[in-house]
């Protein structure tokens, strides 16, 4: 893999949480969560975080995004070193590093119309020269995530769980980031729903060019959308590689077990020419 070719890096990745500081020397005590991660993330690619619960999965996701602090390890993003990045220097990417949460209701403010949510950070990053600019803006991202114009002037709990899950994709959209995760996004939904917002996120991905991290425990799900898989136990990746020689010759123990765990069709060398369970659930 070239250098040249990777989004985001991280390695040697530690998380610790409840480490006490000491006024001398490093914090010590606490729970170690995550054990020398490594992940590379290429341009343009989406790549599996998967596992059990309690495996690290999404708290190395949350790391990615230096919303939770290491303990060990660096992270590069665009080829900046951003392990200890201040806040003043990270704003601006922020925007082009953006999150889609497992629930939307606690992402949306529930006081504010789905319209000031998706308006407000158009025009504070400086995306839309002005409110009616960004009211256009807003209009062809809900055409493209086909949601209602209606919605606008509804507040998140007036809408289902899908639509409000495709309020949360518009919103990441609208901001034109480079890197987007994913976090459990479709775990909630029933398997209509959940195939109308996959197929949704693969065409946004391979239309805008983005780079995805897409943390779900369903390993049929990260079948259908994604290029390359990390599995994780325990806080360590257990296993890396192609989706399709992961799903055909899992390496690891806990990979196959994972794989026995959940109702996927038999795997044949000719896997990638056959629909996804979740392609086959659209079409029903």
């Amino acid at each position: 893999m070239s250098q040249s070719d990777i989004l985001l890096s991280a390695k040697g990745i530690d998380v610790t949480y409840g480490a006490k500081r000491h006024l001398f020397g490093p914090a010590g005590g606490g729970i170690k969560v995550l054990h020398s991660v490594d992940i590379d993330i290429r341009c343009g690619e989406t790549v599996g975080i998967v596992g059990e619960s309690g495996s690290g999965k999404t708290t190395l996701g949350r790391a990615l995004l230096r919303l939770v602090d290491i303990s060990a390890g660096t992270i590069h993003f665009d080829g900046k070193d951003i392990t200890h990045m201040p806040d003043a220097e990270m704003r601006p990417l922020r925007r082009r590093m953006q999150m889609i949460f497992q629930d939307p209701m606690a992402s949306l403010n529930p006081r504010h119309t789905i319209r000031r949510i998706l308006v407000e950070p158009l025009l504070l990053h400086g995306l839309a020269t002005n409110r009616r600019d960004a009211e256009r803006r807003v209009a062809a991202i809900l055409d493209r995530v086909t949601l209602p114009h209606a919605c606008l002037d509804r507040n998140p709990h007036e809408l289902s769980g899908g639509q409000r899950q495709r309020v949360g994709i518009a919103r990441a959209a609208l901001l034109e980031p480079d890197f987007v995760l994913a976090d459990e996004i479709v775990s909630g939904l029933d398997v209509s729903t959940q195939a109308q917002v996959l197929n949704l996120l693969k065409e946004l991905s391979r239309d805008l060019g983005l780079s995805m991290a897409f943390i779900s425990h369903d390993l049929s799900v990260i079948r259908a959308v994604c290029d390359r898989v990390y599995v994780m136990r325990n806080g360590r990746v257990v296993e890396e590689g192609d989706c399709e020689r992961v799903f055909a010759a899992p390496a690891s123990s806990y990979t196959r077990m994972l794989l026995d765990a959940i109702p996927l069709p038999e795997i044949d060398p000719h896997w990638l020419g056959r629909k996804s369970l979740i392609e086959e659930a659209s079409d029903a």
